[in-house]
């Protein structure tokens, strides 16, 4: 993300070569910075140093969403403004001459090329500012599960465990064909005892029902349990996207998230499952003995993400004691 002054430029000379794809738009205003990230999951961000909402975008995306972070210094502003962006979480500050040139992009792409493979740590909120209105408490736990081949029957293992009175919604990110979302739901209707339907814009969740992210949509969740779908860009070539499902709860529910990455080819999820945990929700991985690829668990298990590495027959079971726990 970039000042207003630089995005033709940036755009332009920064994803010349093939090191860096942005994943979202190559430009965002500052107030919006942490949406940005939240939604489309970057490696990296660039931000340029040009007062005082530059700096309160470094803020909020260290608390709220860390990702390594570049910061450019037009060299107008004092040097008390690097050290300070680099106070609130930047990992380097680099001088940004008043024309640059394609020798700079080149220099700085590399360079977000580096940082990119930094783990970002959350910052705690430094810059002061008006207090911002308290979200409600979650309205009831909530079970996120990420799947993609082999999935649906996984799936159907583990909600047949599961009683019709389950005291939590199920939010279900599936890798699956265009339009088969809706034959999906009708199936596990009948293959269990909760109720099963595809995701719709602005719907309220509920507690014993399992809503189904619907192929070209993106699933999230917010306040009050209500679900919206996002037809915006794919997300390293998924949409729906796991990790933009799994984040999006982890941010919501917090601590009363249980996230479960099932069977798939890949690493879409694991991001989003460390998300749950860090925030003080639980986390589940299939097995490798009992998934039919064991893509998707592997790296949800090789980041930390998985608090549990269980097979399929026991995961319905925790859930029930998870959830009734919460």
């Amino acid at each position: 993300m970039v000042g207003k002054g630089l995005r033709a430029l940036a755009a332009r000379g920064l994803f010349d070569g093939e090191s860096l794809v942005p994943v979202g738009p190559a430009e965002v205003d500052f107030p919006g910075a942490l949406v940005a990230v939240q939604r489309h999951f970057p490696d990296v961000v660039l931000v340029d140093l040009t007062g005082i909402e530059s700096l309160e975008a470094i803020d909020d995306v260290m608390v709220g969403r860390p990702v390594p972070v570049l910061a450019l210094h037009p060299g107008a502003l004092s040097g008390q403004d690097a050290f300070q962006a680099m106070a609130l979480g930047a990992l380097d500050v680099v001088e940004r001459p008043a024309v640059p040139g394609a020798d700079f992009w080149a220099h700085i792409a590399r360079k977000l090329v580096l940082l990119a493979q930094v783990k970002a740590v959350r910052q705690t909120r430094s810059v002061t500012r008006a207090p911002k209105e308290e979200l409600p408490p979650p309205p009831f736990p909530l079970v996120a599960i990420a799947a993609s081949l082999g999935g649906p029957k996984a799936v159907a293992q583990v909600l047949r465990k599961i009683p019709r009175d389950f005291p939590a919604p199920i939010a279900y990110c599936q890798h699956i064909s265009e339009g088969f979302t809706e034959g999906l739901a009708h199936w596990l209707t009948m293959e269990t005892a909760l109720g099963v339907t595809e995701a719709e814009h602005g719907m309220v969740m509920v507690p014993g029902t399992v809503y189904i992210a619907p192929s070209g949509s993106h699933l999230l969740v917010r306040p009050e349990g209500r679900l919206e779908l996002d037809s915006g860009p794919a997300l390293r070539g998924f949409r729906p996207s796991c990790d933009m499902l799994l984040t999006s709860a982890a941010e919501t529910f917090g601590s009363s998230c249980v996230g479960v990455i099932l069977t798939g080819m890949g690493r879409d999820g694991a991001r989003g499952m460390k998300e749950i945990r860090e925030r003080g929700g639980r986390t589940i991985a299939q097995d490798e003995g009992t998934s039919a690829v064991w893509g998707m668990p592997r790296e949800a298990v090789l980041l930390g993400a998985a608090q549990e590495v269980l097979p399929l027959e026991r995961i319905g079971p925790t859930l029930v004691q998870w959830v009734e726990a919460c």
